[in-house]
C-alpha cells in the first residue's frame, strides 16, 4: 500500500515537473522566432532533446536491462510518435510566430481534451467521472482566461495552427503511453533525433532561411529543457498515471507559460487570470483526489 502511494506521489511530481519544463517553451521560443524560422525552430528544439537526453542515455545504457528496450512490436507506436512530433511543433511554431505567446500557451490546454478523448475511445483507457469533471474544469479555466482580454482568444489562423498542434500531441501522447513501460531514455532519444531530423529535412525542402549559428545553440539548450526533460518526466508520469490523468496535471503548463509571457514579453495580464486559475486549482484537486482515492 505504502509502495503504491509512494509511486503515485513520485508520478505526480514527474507530471508537474514536465509541465514546468514545457512552460518555458512558448515564451522563450517567441523570443527566438524573430531570428529562426518556425520549421528550423521545431527541428532545433527536438534535436536539443535528442542530444541532451541522448548524452544522459550514454551514461545510463550499461545499467539498463535489455528487456526495457524497444522491440519490433513497438515499432508502429514509435513511428507514429516520431511522425506526429514532426508535425505538431511545426504547427505550434507557426502559430506562435503569427500570434501571441500568451494565446498560444492558453490554447495548449486543448491538448488534454484531445489526449483524453483519444485515450477513452481509441485506446480504451479508463476515465472516471471524477477525472472527466476535472478535465472539464481545467479546460473551462483555459477558456475563461483566453476570453479575458481583447484579442486573447481570437480564432485567427495562428490559433488554428496551435489547436492543430495540440490535436497531434493528443494522439502522440497516447502512442507514447503504449510504450511508456520501455526505456524512457531510449524513447526520448529516438523522439528527439527522429522528429528533429524530420523537421530539419522539411525546413530545407521548403527553403526556409537557415538561421545564424549564434541563435542555434540557445534553441538547442531550450529544446533539451523544454522538450527533452519535459518529455522524459512526462513519460515517467504516464507509467503510473496513464495518458489522460498525466495530461490533466500537465494542464498547469499553459498557465505558467502565460504568466512568463506577461512577465518577460510584457503581454498584458487580465482580471480573468485569478478567476481562471481558481477554477483550474479546483479541477486539479479533483485530479489529485482521483489519483490517490484507490491507492
Amino acid at each position: 500500500m505504502m509502495s503504491a502511494m509512494n509511486s503515485k506521489i513520485k508520478a505526480v511530481g514527474y507530471a508537474i515537473a514536465a509541465a514546468v519544463f514545457y512552460a518555458l517553451n512558448v515564451p522563450c521560443s517567441k523570443l527566438l522566432l524573430g531570428k529562426i524560422g518556425p520549421t528550423f525552430m521545431a527541428a532545433f528544439l527536438y534535436l536539443g532533446a535528442g542530444i541532451g537526453v541522448g548524452a544522459m542515455y550514454l551514461a545510463h545504457y550499461k545499467h539498463e536491462p535489455s528487456s526495457e528496450r524497444l522491440e519490433k512490436k513497438d515499432m508502429p507506436y514509435t513511428v507514429g510518435m516520431v511522425l506526429l512530433d514532426i508535425i505538431a511543433p511545426i504547427l505550434l511554431m507557426i502559430g506562435v510566430n503569427i500570434g501571441s505567446a500568451s494565446n498560444a500557451s492558453l490554447l495548449g490546454n486543448f491538448e488534454i481534451v484531445a489526449t483524453t478523448i483519444i485515450a477513452l475511445f481509441i485506446f480504451k483507457e479508463k476515465v472516471t467521472g471524477k477525472l472527466r469533471a476535472a478535465i472539464g474544469l481545467i479546460t473551462l479555466s483555459s477558456i475563461i482566461l483566453s476570453f479575458g482580454g481583447e484579442g486573447s482568444f481570437s480564432f485567427s489562423l495562428g490559433s488554428l495552427f496551435v489547436i492543430g498542434a495540440t490535436a497531434c500531441w493528443g494522439l502522440e501522447n497516447n502512442c507514447t503511453r503504449s510504450i511508456s513501460e520501455k526505456s524512457t531514455y531510449q524513447i526520448v532519444t529516438i523522439k528527439g533525433f527522429g522528429s528533429g531530423t524530420g523537421s530539419l529535412i522539411v525546413a530545407l525542402v521548403i527553403g526556409e532561411k537557415f538561421p545564424e549559428l549564434k541563435y542555434i545553440l540557445p534553441a538547442i539548450v531550450l529544446g533539451f529543457v523544454a522538450y527533452g526533460l519535459s518529455i522524459f518526466t512526462y513519460i515517467r508520469a504516464q507509467k503510473d498515471l496513464g495518458a489522460a490523468k498525466t495530461s490533466a496535471y500537465y494542464a498547469i503548463a499553459p498557465f505558467i507559460g502565460a504568466l512568463l509571457s506577461f512577465v518577460f514579453l510584457r503581454e498584458s495580464i487580465t482580471a480573468a487570470y485569478p478567476v481562471a486559475l481558481t477554477v483550474m486549482i479546483i479541477g486539479t484537486v479533483f485530479v489529485i483526489s482521483d489519483t490517490f482515492d484507490r491507492s
